[in-house]
């Protein structure tokens, strides 16, 4: 019999990371705040966050992030203006991010890794499941992979990481996942996971993507996890010791996405998906398609 587990209501987002592959645009910037279209990034999370049901959301931040709370903040001055000249749709544009969710901050302090920027969550999320959502990758709200992925975890327990197919000759930039089918098509049973393995290396080419469901027990794992790849405290590594021994936390599953995800980590999937999101827009698509199709029809 399915078991029912504790409804998850509170999301992290690590967004302490130095954004170096966009410098010189992040040096005064934070890469969250960069735009996609018309929206910063940061702002596409928190909307899926909050479509998943999470509307308490902590965001753990660095130096210079100031700008993340300001943008979720009220502009009273900017309302104040947008008021005076009538112009409503606007003004609504500007409320919306100060409406979607509660917010609530934290700084990491040293950047340790992602492993220890969900440690710095621990006082806020207490002994709750909670969801980890990464900013470098975006989901397309008509692809509802963290509704998804919450309701596995309420269903089994334990702890929901997403996963995707990639190449082989790509997984070494992931983590990856050694994976068993389930009676559900789209859910696998994790039974080891490994940080950006050598191809040769990899268990499978199922790659970790930016959105995880944790059991709470992930803090006492992290408190001890020793500093891994690169340096830092890895997420992967403590989600390796909850697969190996499901008498700590549970046991991991995955969710298998094949939907559409937007990938802002590098310059070049950055600027992809700038085009990709514009084209899809109702109020933007059409003039840029047409203008698109011209240009590169010249440009070839």
């Amino acid at each position: 019999m399915t078991q029912s587990h504790p409804r998850i209501s509170k999301a992290v987002i690590p967004a302490a990371g130095l954004g170096t592959r966009f410098l010189p645009a992040t040096k005064a910037t934070p890469k969250e705040m960069l735009p996609v279209v018309d929206k910063p990034a940061i702002q596409y999370v928190v909307e899926e966050a909050v479509a998943a049901g999470l509307d308490d959301v902590l965001m753990v931040t660095g130096r210079n992030k100031r700008p993340l709370e300001d943008h979720f903040d009220r502009n009273y001055e900017l309302e104040s203006a947008l008021q005076k000249k009538g112009d409503a749709s606007r003004l609504a544009k500007v409320q919306e991010s100060s409406d979607l969710a509660t917010m609530h901050y934290v700084r990491q302090g040293d950047p340790k890794g992602l492993g220890h920027a969900v440690l710095c969550a621990a006082p806020h999320v207490g002994d709750e499941p909670f969801a980890v959502l990464l900013g470098d990758d975006l989901i397309d709200p008509r692809d509802p992979l963290l509704q998804r992925m919450v309701e596995v975890q309420e269903q089994r327990g334990g702890s929901v990481i997403a996963l995707m197919e990639v190449a082989p000759e790509q997984i070494h930039l992931y983590g990856c996942a050694a994976v068993e089918t389930t009676e559900d098509s789209d859910v696998v049973k994790v039974s080891g996971l490994v940080e950006k393995p050598d191809p040769a290396d990899a268990p499978s080419n199922y790659a970790i993507i930016g959105r995880y469901v944790l059991d709470p027990h992930i803090f006492d794992i992290l408190r001890k996890t020793e500093p891994g790849r690169g340096g830092e405290i890895q997420l992967t590594d403590a989600l390796q010791q909850l697969a190996e021994d499901e008498k700590i936390g549970g046991p991991v599953h995955g969710v298998v996405f094949k939907g559409r995800r937007y990938d802002t980590g590098d310059r070049g999937d950055y600027l992809r998906a700038i085009v990709r999101l514009a084209c899809e827009r109702e109020d933007l698509g059409p003039d840029f398609r047409t203008w698109l199709r011209s240009y590169v029809a010249e440009e070839m």
